[in-house]
Formats: structure tokens, sequence, C-alpha cells
């Protein structure tokens, strides 16, 4: 698919709720075309919640066919058993794309929140804000994980718009101009 006409899925992963988000980029124009969340709270079993993970992140890809994954990174937070569980949670869902042959970019909690509401720190009330005024979605509290995701899929897209699907750092002005010979404009 060209890189003007994709399909971008977001998740937010947890083991006891994960969220999930889809958006399709056509002409730089994106429209949200799916969301949701996971709820795994009924299975007492980690390993079974990381089966279900799997099978879901998969059946998600299979009905939706998207072109990219853009993920949340888990952060260091206070409790470390919390902080592997969802390490674990984020693995099987990459796995699950891999699986697929799906591109994975990951991107911490604060880039995906600077991306869309301005604020690293913001609140998931915040961003479901935004992304209701962004993309019209309806703003509801028990999704706010789907909102998130959502976020995810956002933020990599405004990180990849002009079609650069790895971030690319240039040591000056002549390695850009190097690389992007059409930007150089000479006045005769």
């Amino acid at each position: 698919m060209p890189i003007n006409d994709r399909i971008i899925l977001g998740i937010d992963p947890g083991t006891v709720v994960m969220g999930y988000g889809l958006i399709h980029v056509k002409n730089n124009k994106v429209e949200p075309i799916g969301l949701g969340v996971i709820k795994l709270d009924k299975y007492d079993d980690l390993t079974l919640r990381l089966k279900k993970i799997f099978e879901r992140t998969i059946g998600i890809i299979e009905e939706f066919k998207p072109d990219e994954l853009a993920i949340e990174a888990p952060f260091f937070g206070k409790n470390v058993q919390s902080m592997l569980k969802l390490g674990r949670a984020q693995g099987v869902a990459i796995a699950a794309a891999l699986s697929k042959n799906i591109p994975i970019t990951e991107y911490s909690p604060k880039k995906i929140k600077m991306s869309i509401t301005g604020n690293g720190n913001a609140s998931k009330e915040q961003v479901a804000a935004m992304l209701q005024q962004i993309l019209g979605i309806k703003k509801e509290q028990e999704f706010l994980d789907a909102t998130d995701a959502l976020g995810a899929a956002l933020c990599h897209y405004y990180q990849n718009k002009h079609g650069n699907t790895s971030q690319i750092n240039y040591s000056g002005w002549k390695a850009f101009l190097t690389d992007n010979p059409d930007k150089l404009h000479l006045k005769k």
C-alpha cells in the first residue's frame, strides 16, 4: 500500500485491559476506522491473558489488515512487577504483529501525549478530548485505553507524515541536501 494510503494500528498494552485503535490515512487525511478494548480481568492466569492478547491482536490484524503498528512502550513506575507484566503484554502484541510481517514502532507515553495534546504529562482524559476534536470520535470513559491506543497510531502518523517510516538524522545541511536535492532552489 502506498505511504499515502495506509492503515495504522495503535496498541496500548496491558494485562488487565488492552486498548487498540486504527486509523486510515489516505492522501494525508486521517480517519478513525476502529477502536476498542480487550478486557482480560476475567482470566486469573497471566499466561492465559498473554495468549488472549496474542489471539485478539492476530484477529484485529486479520480483520483490518494494518500496514504498521504503533505501540506504547512500558514506562518505569514504582511497581516493578506491574512493569514486567506490561512488558510481557507489549511483547506478545509485538510478536503477533511480527508473525504477520507488520513493521513496529514503539513510542513512549510522553511522546504520544506530547504529539496529541502538546503536553507530555497530559491525562488519559485530555488525550481522549483532543482525539475527539481531531478525529471526531466519541469520548467514553470506559474506552480511555482505546483512545490511548488511537493516540499511538496518530502519533505514528505525525512522526512519519512524509513516508519516513524510520527516523532519519542528518549531520548537517550538506547531508540533508545530498539526500534531498529537490529542496534546493538556486536563484539565477
